[in-house]
């Protein structure tokens, strides 16, 4: 048409279809390689959809490719020196992108061989190239999945040194970065600071700020949990190196400040008394509510520095509480969208908060979070859905709350019975442990849980291979059944079947034999009706806890054993003589008598739990009494009883004089 013009494109543009620019790293010329390197940067750099996408294309054995092909110095027509090193830190920066903060890239990279390649990069003669590969070696060791360094080889030993001593920050880091990521042992501990580690990591306290961050955050693990190597950190130059890592929790860089927090926790935790005084306690919970607040990744990693700070110790999550650290929390909580790792951290700090305090638990239902932490349990994330079981866990713990029926509603039972379905183990086990609270003590809503098919899916989990699933499992059917009814025990037992019952109770993990036995133990608590459980398919149960008690060493096992038995032997009189024949050997046997044995164990609770199944034994108004008396007497265990009339256990004391004076009942009939 007139007046009209026609375009076409240029014919150097290039297309951005992500296959054409990894045909572009294959080109012969230097040029548009270099240019296909950047832009493959550029477009993942912070982008896991694009890198995901590279990914699945291939990108990262290829960018591997030319990097090796640069470090061997082959193809001398495509790679002039300069071009070279423009090659290598290009695709060290690619690699080390690809690495960051993705799983799946960090699989492909060591997959593709690039590992190895990196490390050749260290003593390059250009600096700029060191950088790089000392750079994308730190994004690799961020993750769990990168190899670990062995320290205990003294060639290895000798490379991290030298790393350390290097002039460039990026290799001091990346030796930091191995130290964090691989010293796992009190051994690796002591052979790193044996070698000077610790003095050098103490030194850097004072250099640059990423300097001084990955110290702070080597020492963290080259101290912890381990008190010889705190007091040599505390005691080094005189206290120097306590006393400037107390100071950078005042450090303008966010950063800086939660390393420092984390690196005195660390001490605190194993060490109290290197940190004495409330005051340094109360800066620490101050510090980290602060950083709570930042918008960056120290505001994602905040909480899980305040979870560590108050797990397990009462006095700090009291003075936690004092400070407003759960109306924070919640706030955070109601704040959206928040970061994946940030409500993980979130919920876990709650979790230790709340986990011996009830201020601290009524405070988190005030807050009116409980419906947030149910959506938790549907998160994309297993680890969210982990710290949300945790949290439901402590919080959980509330008598009160438990009564008011709180917990047993739609809005948590069926989200936690579906999380019995997890694909995850570690999610399974989190939601057992928040049900074995829940489903405690308060009958009159066991029945809710039942409906949502909780039972059923705890039944399969009891049967499962994994040893921690299969004790968790067992764990909440013993909680079901306390203080359950009787029809309640009957359909509980009915779906676990004696055969299966029998098989826990002998299960080769004796925390199992344990659960299965206190099991038991509460399904026998009460009526006749109960006790005729443990009767059922030729009293198979009963025979697989007598077995369990002559042949077990562990004495809570044992426990559990003889208050089954002692219930047992509330019943009537074929209940009785059921349970002696289980304590006493039979004639033509050659067998110790288990009943003597554990009346002369050391373990009070034991003595105790013995001494109770012979009072039930010789209750006077049973009928078969007296000629139980007789056959316990023939037995050495009056004698025995006789000698526990002075025990040094109250209890202990006391049931036995209980038993002896049911004994003195016969004694006319006995002489």
């Amino acid at each position: 048409m007139p007046g009209c013009r026609r375009l076409t494109m240029p014919t150097s543009a290039t297309t951005n279809k992500p296959e054409d620019l990894i045909a572009r790293l294959s080109s012969s010329n230097r040029e548009a390689k270099l240019k296909a390197l950047r832009e493959l940067k550029n477009q993942i750099i912070g982008n896991r959809t694009k890198k995901l996408s590279y990914l699945k294309l291939g990108a990262v054995p290829a960018v591997v490719s030319i990097l090796s092909a640069a470090c061997d110095g082959n193809s001398e027509e495509l790679y002039a020196s300069s071009s070279s090193s423009h090659i290598i830190i290009q695709s060290a920066a690619v690699i080390g992108s690809f690495a960051c903060g993705v799983d799946a890239g960090v699989k492909a990279v060591l997959d593709a061989g690039a590992f190895s390649i990196l490390f050749k990069l260290i003593p390059h003669s250009d600096d700029k190239v060191v950088d790089a590969g000392a750079r994308a070696l730190k994004m690799i060791y961020q993750s769990k999945m990168a190899p670990k360094y062995d320290f205990l080889q003294k060639e290895n030993m000798g490379l991290l040194l030298s790393l350390l001593h290097s002039e460039s920050e990026n290799v001091t880091g990346l030796a930091a970065s191995i130290i964090t990521h691989s010293c796992q042992t009190s051994e690796e501990q002591k052979v790193l600071c044996d070698a000077g580690v610790l003095t050098k990591l103490i030194n850097l306290l004072e250099g640059t700020l990423n300097q001084r961050d990955a110290s702070l955050e080597s020492l963290a693990t080259i101290i912890k949990k381990n008190p010889v190597v705190i007091s040599m950190f505390v005691e080094a130059d005189s206290g120097r190196a306590l006393r400037a890592t107390t100071g950078l929790m005042s450090d303008r860089y966010p950063r800086t400040r939660l390393l420092a927090c984390i690196c005195l926790t660390a001490i605190w935790k194993t060490s109290p008394s290197h940190l004495q005084g409330v005051e340094l306690r109360m800066q620490l919970i101050s510090i980290l509510l602060e950083l709570l607040n930042d918008p960056s990744q120290v505001g994602d990693e905040a909480p899980f520095a305040l979870a560590r700070l108050t797990s397990r110790k009462e006095d700090v999550q009291k003075l936690a509480f004092e400070s407003g650290a759960i109306d924070k929390l919640c706030d955070h909580l109601h704040k959206a969208p928040l970061q994946v790792k940030r409500i993980q951290g979130i919920l876990l700090a709650l979790a230790d908060l709340c986990s011996t305090l009830e201020i601290c638990r009524s405070s988190i239902l005030s807050c009116q979070v409980l419906k947030l932490v149910s959506d938790a349990l549907a998160n994309d994330s297993s680890e969210v859905r982990t710290a949300a079981c945790f949290c439901l866990r402590s919080v959980s713990r509330s008598v009160k709350s438990l009564s008011a029926g709180l917990f047993i509603n739609e809005m948590i039972l069926i989200p936690l019975v579906q999380l019995l379905n997890d694909s995850s183990s570690s999610v399974q086990v989190a939601a057992l442990s928040a049900l074995s609270n829940i489903v405690v003590d308060f009958a009159t809503h066991k029945s809710i849980f039942v409906q949502c098919g909780g039972l059923k899916q705890l039944v399969q989990l009891a049967k499962s291979m994994d040893p921690t699933t299969r004790l968790n499992a067992v764990w909440v059917l013993r909680n079901l059944t306390f203080l359950a009814d009787n029809r309640s025990k009957e359909g509980i037992f009915l779906e676990l079947t004696a055969s299966t019952l029998s098989s826990l109770i002998c299960d080769c993990e004796p925390s199992v034999q344990e659960q299965a036995l206190a099991f038991v133990r509460n399904l026998v608590d009460g009526s006749v009706d109960s006790i005729e459980h443990v009767f059922t398919e030729d009293g198979v149960v009963l025979h697989a806890v007598g077995r369990q008690l002559r042949s077990a060493s562990r004495a809570d096992v044992c426990i559990q054993g003889m208050y089954v038995l002692s219930n047992v032997a509330t019943g009537n009189e074929l209940h009785k003589e059921a349970v002696l024949q289980q304590l006493l050997p039979s004639p033509s046997s050659n067998d110790h008598c288990v009943l003597l044995k554990f009346l002369q164990s050391n373990d009070s609770s034991l003595r105790t739990a013995a001494v109770w199944s012979i009072i039930n034994l010789t209750f006077p108004s049973s009928a078969g009494a007296y000629a139980r008396v007789v056959k316990l007497r023939s037995a050495g265990i009056y004698s025995q009883i006789k000698h526990m009339v002075n025990d040094p256990s109250l209890d202990v004391k006391l049931r036995a004089r209980t038993a002896l004076g049911q004994s003195m009942t016969f004694s006319d009939s006995l002489t």
